[in-house]
């Protein structure tokens, strides 16, 4: 952890990642596109739900593409930065080059998730990160991304609740860097502050679940622009 920490590479991914992260895809395609911000409608939120239900599907495309680019950019320069470490910087953390490429790619996925939640350009008023956390699963390790996007999709399918398949899909990242990844403590706590910042971005959701009026995903566009 020390070792990592105190190399400039590894401070120079947080910048980069959450600059990449603003680049919000149901802001940027709403306002710039439709000329309409998403956030004005709805739950208020800049997700891919909302932004299905505010506009229907035919953006919603560029929307993913967005959303997963950023994410996929994020992450490659993560793992690039950690290659500039040496071996000699390695072997005295006692760490081999595949732990400073999920090191590395975890703390970049931190700061693209912020960036999405928090967008500084647009008010700080982002979406929830599913679709980008969804991508970072995916791109650090096949095992950890089959397991939550498994466990999304089974949960999405079978109850309809978007929000609850992604809060699952949450808690199950940092259960899948602990399977796959054991032994690695500071590797442990970037994947439990990932899967926690994407359920403390659904903490309205979880209220609304257990007061039972959480909205359920549906194909059709919600023409009265509310969720």
């Amino acid at each position: 952890m020390t070792v990592f920490l105190s190399c400039p590479q590894f401070w120079l991914v947080a910048p980069i990642a959450y600059l990449l992260g603003c680049s919000n895809g149901s802001v940027l395609v709403s306002k710039y596109i439709l000329h309409d911000d998403v956030r004005n409608h709805g739950s208020g939120n800049a997700g891919l739900t909302n932004f299905h239900r505010v506009f229907g599907a035919k953006l919603v495309p560029l929307v993913i593409l967005s959303d997963v680019l950023k994410a996929v950019l994020a992450l490659l320069i993560g793992w690039g930065l950690s290659l500039t470490l040496g071996a000699d910087v390695l072997a005295s953390a006692g760490a081999s080059q595949e732990i400073a490429r999920l090191t590395f790619q975890y703390w970049a996925a931190i700061f693209c998730l912020l960036g999405h939640m928090f967008p500084c350009m647009f008010h700080f008023r982002g979406g929830k990160g599913i679709l980008s956390g969804g991508t970072v699963a995916l791109m650090v390790d096949w095992r950890i991304g089959l397991l939550v996007w498994g466990a999304f999709l089974i949960l999405v399918i079978a109850t309809r609740y978007v929000s609850l398949g992604s809060i699952a899909a949450g808690a199950l990242f940092p259960v899948g860097t602990a399977l796959f990844h054991p032994g690695y403590g500071f590797l442990l706590l970037l994947g439990f502050v990932l899967g926690a910042m994407v359920i403390w971005g659904h903490r309205a959701n979880i209220v609304r679940l257990i007061h039972g009026n959480e909205n359920r995903f549906t194909l059709h566009r919600d023409k009265g622009g509310t969720t």
